[in-house]
């Protein structure tokens, strides 16, 4: 009898160990994930050598960020570097590729969180900062702070040794014509709006005027996460508007226990669900899993009216990139080094 169950035991053991060996068996481990802005993204109207373009930048940032991993880099090293090639990228609505305001100005959002601690860092409305990541945790690493804004912001980051540069460095073509577009529809809406109180039936504000921002979460060697998001925020935005980026809970979060978290898209809808930090709060005291957490998070902001989605990546290597619009510049690698680049639903 006891020989009977050895074997049993013996044969259970191999039938698992070749299961493994089949394609989806085993469960991958994440150990970043990024993501380049969310919004009506769709291959009809993207061209072969743009969407390209948008992959390559896409896998040096996860590429960027896996080497650093892989060096035994912390997950704030390799958030803060893979962000950077994003940043300094004019793909994307952050740093180089930052949006305009409605005063031709690019002011520029961001922030970090330590996963391991709960620090946390954020600047926001800066001009002149070549890389508001790396701002962000400068005001969390050499000041007692969690945000600062605007002037003082840049006052801080020259002082902390961080690259200056004249606004005119951040100034891209295509963003240009964006904010003259955006300013072109806000004027054609008024006078609908003047008129007809049905003008928003029209279709004629470009929703996409608020998405494009990046993000990334990393898990390191020694299991922390840590996560980070930049942005230049909205087209044509006024009087200071600053979104749920640079906002901690709102859009980006990171915590050991439960996960890491950046989000991008409508910034008004995550500040008011506070979404970063409900994904954490659903795992913490409803055991949710990530997937399930982060998709009741982007159902929320959905019913309330928002676009846009997010990443989340937890410490046991389990990844989530819901988004409710047509398409989310995303991807991740495994720590095995596999690099996956998605964009389109």
């Amino acid at each position: 009898m006891i020989k009977t169950t050895k074997s049993l035991i013996y044969l259970m053991i191999l039938a698992l160990m070749l299961l493994a060996t089949l394609p989806g068996w085993a469960q991958k481990k994440y150990v970043m994930v990024i993501h380049g802005g969310a919004g009506t993204i769709l291959k009809a109207n993207m061209t072969p050598a743009k969407e390209a373009d948008y992959r390559e930048a896409l896998t040096l940032a996860l590429k960027t960020g896996y080497d650093a991993l892989k060096a035994g880099k912390s997950s704030m090293d390799a958030v803060e570097v893979t962000i950077h090639t994003m940043e300094d990228s004019p793909l994307f609505n952050a740093g180089k590729g930052a949006v305009f305001t409605h005063d031709g100005k690019n002011e520029m959002d961001a922030a970090m969180m330590d996963g391991k601690t709960q620090m946390a860092g954020a600047v926001a409305g800066v001009t002149t900062i070549r890389n508001p990541i790396s701002a962000a945790r400068a005001v969390m690493e050499k000041s007692e702070h969690v945000m600062m804004v605007g002037q003082g912001a840049e006052q801080f980051a020259k002082q902390a040794g961080l690259k200056i540069v004249p606004p005119s460095y951040f100034y891209t073509k295509d963003r240009w014509d964006g904010l003259q577009r955006a300013i072109k529809q806000d004027s054609v809406k008024a006078v609908l709006d003047h008129v007809s109180k049905k003008s928003n039936l029209l279709g004629i504000k470009n929703r996409d005027d608020k998405f494009g921002t990046v993000g990334a979460v990393a898990l390191d060697q020694a299991g922390n996460l840590a996560a980070g998001t930049s942005t230049g925020g909205m087209t044509n935005k006024k009087y200071g508007r600053v979104g749920d980026a640079p906002i901690i809970g709102a859009g980006t979060y990171a915590n050991n226990e439960t996960a890491g978290i950046s989000a991008t898209g409508w910034g008004e809808f995550y500040i008011r669900n506070v979404v970063a930090y409900d994904i954490s709060a659903m795992m913490e005291y409803k055991k949710m899993s990530l997937q399930d957490a982060a998709a009741a998070a982007i159902e929320k902001v959905g019913k309330m009216g928002g676009d846009g989605g997010l990443i989340a990546l937890d410490r046991a290597g389990n990844v989530a990139m819901p988004f409710n619009t047509a398409g989310m510049y995303r991807g991740t690698v495994t720590e095995d080094g596999e690099i996956e680049v998605l964009i389109y639903k």
